[in-house]
């Protein structure tokens, strides 16, 4: 019982110091991986980069503790991130307090959901999302990850459009309009220290060798060169007026928040009083104000824009003080300087001009307060089919990695304590402000192939986190951006599959057409990639559905290995007077006149028919509609003369029959076996016939094929 509940009580089950050895060195080795990758992996989330530091102390403890796998290394993962970045955007303005409390509530509700998954043993939910869907999404949503870091690699600054690949157009302008060469030597340089050690010396830890170095070149080289000024010192009238426009349109967007806020509470009130006039004049006042609000927006966008598009070169004057000339008027010291323009108003008395590239900055020391936000239950129903897409994505990225380790390690596996340890992860998580999280596939390969044994390796990973909070922290000030972004582009080129598509289509074509389209709509709809996933799923559900209504109804004759196969597809002769019918499928209401449609077809088609069996073998289960259409099928053979039987009928079908009498009705034409029937039927069917060779008993190739062959 004890084991139930604390499965890592069976860690120490002959564990030894030895193993506590190997266990250790493991969990430093995935911490040296992790603590850069979650860094990248929290700014792709949209959150700041040591939130995932935050994601990275508690998850991948308690994942181990309370999972099944005792090598799974649990913490930020790129398409989480993506799918988290994708449900908040729309709610708060990304990195600040709102949007940070939004992904932590985010984190319980997944934590709750994975949790009562795993008690309530429905880890099978998970198979709704089927593999064709999810390589069409994690291809796109590689692509997209990738396409995202595209201007932090260039050192531009964009606002984000309402499709991703406007977004994308918007950072191509901006950087051919203007590239911080030095950002992007940061980047490309991680980049190729990453792919050349791993293909060179594939055991050293290059993520953080890319990190290390880059670090210390930004640090020595003063990569940072950042200033305040008064707006004063800016030269140019034209970007004077642009940063008035530009605050002017910024404030008033809280008052017209307020005001539409007090418009919605007026609404709601004439609702309760049923004031019809009074909820027209409210509905037409939302309206002004929800259109005067997107035209800020939109003056917002464009100044913002235009501020991020002055490119200044610093002067010295006379009196020795400094003046941001136009650059093409005057080339100065020959550094380009831009003004840093966010969501937030610019302040006239300290502009902060940009001379350098961008890196990570102070990170707060120590540990983060533990403590829960405010659920807001309009936030909590938004965010609720989101935290389900995310719990299910997220479980299925894990279980997958568990399975392919315990392929390897022989270790017992089980998906809902899986389920529970994820769970469990993710809400005490979610207590140390950390944001979803889930299995890494990368990650845990480190930590298979460092020999860990056991959870612990996991311990000694969060341990290693919370050391850095606690007093590493100011060696990351100098961490690039740029090479953050090459972190996460380095790590999702593994998620792109393009076998994955042949494989499906191979399979079946529609599961080829369904991957496609789940690639094609979630690259189209980006960033609200559960579209994406719920036109993969929907399609999903419509190839099943039509299966299950059109199943698969045959014909069958005797083959050259002596076993009874499909006629059309073997091309075989068929019996004058038999007629085998396999149905394979569940006899329901979906399809139970599909199978009556096709007995009727035969008789009408077939003019010397006797008699018909009916092979209940591929039936393994019958509702009250398919036993009222066998009833009425039997009715109708036998009323034409025919005869009627039954083969090869289960347990659960039989009890069907029973219950429903039905098995009364045919009791003396059901056998056990196809062959059996055949034996008993064909004296009966064949009384007076001129047929030489029955195909049922003899093999009969079509005409047709052997003068093909003769030919």
């Amino acid at each position: 019982m004890l084991n139930r509940f604390f499965p890592f009580l069976g860690w120490f089950k002959d564990y030894s110091l030895d193993n506590l050895g190997v266990d250790c060195i493991a969990g430093l080795t995935v911490a040296l991986v992790l603590i850069p990758q979650s860094m990248a992996y929290a700014q792709l989330a949209g959150l700041p980069a040591y939130y995932g530091l935050y994601a990275s102390f508690l998850p991948p403890m308690i994942a181990a503790m309370f999972g099944s796998s005792r090598q799974l290394a649990t913490g930020p993962v790129a398409v989480v991130s993506l799918m988290t970045a994708a449900s908040l955007e729309p709610l708060a303005t990304t990195g600040s307090e709102g949007y940070i409390a939004y992904a932590i509530m985010l984190a319980i509700m997944v934590g709750v959901f994975q949790l009562s998954l795993g008690v309530l043993k429905l880890g099978l939910v998970v198979n709704f999302l089927s593999h064709p869907v999810v390589n069409g999404f994690t291809n796109a949503a590689a692509i997209i990850i990738a396409s995202s870091q595209l201007s932090k690699m260039f050192g531009v600054s964009v606002d984000s459009a309402a499709h991703h690949y406007e977004t994308i157009l918007r950072v191509c302008r901006a950087a051919v309009h203007y590239t911080h060469w030095p950002t992007l030597f940061m980047g490309a340089s991680a980049f190729a220290i990453m792919y050349g050690l791993r293909r060179i010396v594939p055991k050293v830890p290059n993520v953080l060798v890319a990190v290390v170095i880059t670090t210390l070149i930004s640090w020595a080289t003063g990569f940072e060169h950042n200033i305040t000024v008064n707006i004063s010192a800016i030269a140019s009238p034209e970007a004077r007026e642009r940063i008035e426009a530009f605050n002017k349109a910024l404030k008033t967007l809280p008052a017209l928040g307020e005001e539409r806020a007090m418009i919605g509470n007026a609404l709601d009130m004439a609702g309760k009083k049923h004031d019809r006039i009074a909820m027209l004049d409210a509905e037409h006042d939302l309206n002004v104000v929800g259109i005067k609000m997107e035209r800020m927006k939109d003056e917002t966008h464009v100044n913002r824009e235009a501020v991020r598009n002055f490119l200044f070169a610093r002067v010295e004057e006379s009196d020795g003080s400094a003046k941001f000339y136009l650059k093409q008027k005057s080339e100065g010291e020959g550094r380009t300087w831009r003004i840093k323009a966010g969501n937030n108003p610019l302040d006239p008395e300290k502009l902060l001009m940009i001379g350098g590239g961008s890196v990570v900055g102070v990170v707060p020391e120590g540990l983060p307060a533990f403590s829960l936000p405010e659920i807001d239950f309009k936030i909590f129903m938004y965010l609720l089919p989101y935290a389900a897409i995310i719990s299910l994505l997220g479980f299925m990225e894990a279980i997958s990695i568990a399975k392919a380790m315990s392929a390897k390690t022989g270790q017992r596996l089980d998906p809902n304590q899986e389920l529970i340890g994820q769970g469990l992860a993710n809400i005490c998580g979610a207590l140390g402000r950390s944001y979803p999280t889930s299995g890494s596939f990368s990650r845990s390969a480190v930590n298979l192939q460092a020999g860990a044994i056991s959870g612990l390796s996991s311990v000694f990973t969060s341990v290693a986190v919370v050391i850095m909070l606690l007093f590493l922290t100011p060696l990351l000030y100098h961490l690039p951006q740029s090479v953050l972004a090459a972190v996460i582009m380095m790590a999702v080129i593994g998620l792109i599959n393009v076998s994955g598509f042949i494989h499906a289509w191979r399979a079946q074509w529609y599961d080829g057409a369904i991957s496609v389209i789940s690639f094609v709509c979630t690259l189209a709809f980006a960033p609200h990639l559960d579209k994406g996933i719920m036109v993969g799923v929907v399609l999903s559900l419509g190839v099943f559905l039509y299966k299950s209504m059109r199943p698969t109804v045959t014909s069958l004759s005797r083959h050259e290995d002596e076993t009874l196969r499909d006629v059309m597809a073997h091309e075989l002769m068929e019996c004058r007077y038999i007629d085998l019918v396999s149905f394979e499928g569940t006899l329901f209401f979906a399809n139970a006149s599909y199978l009556e449609d096709n007995i009727t077809e035969r008789m009408m088609n077939k003019k010397e028919l006797r008699h018909i069996i009916i092979s209940a073998n591929g039936i393994n289960d019958m509702d009250a509609s398919g036993e009222e259409a066998l009833s009425l099928i039997i009715d109708q053979v036998r009323s034409a003369g025919i005869g009627i039987s039954l083969c090869s009928v289960n347990e659960s079908v039989m009890a069907v029959l029973k219950r429903t009498h039905l098995f009364e009705k045919i009791k003396d034409n059901v056998y056990p076996t196809m062959e059996m029937a055949i034996w008993a039927v064909h004296p009966r069917a064949h009384w007076g016939s001129q047929e030489e060779a029955c195909p049922l008993q003899t093999v009969c190739r079509m005409v047709k094929n052997e003068m093909r062959k003769g030919g």
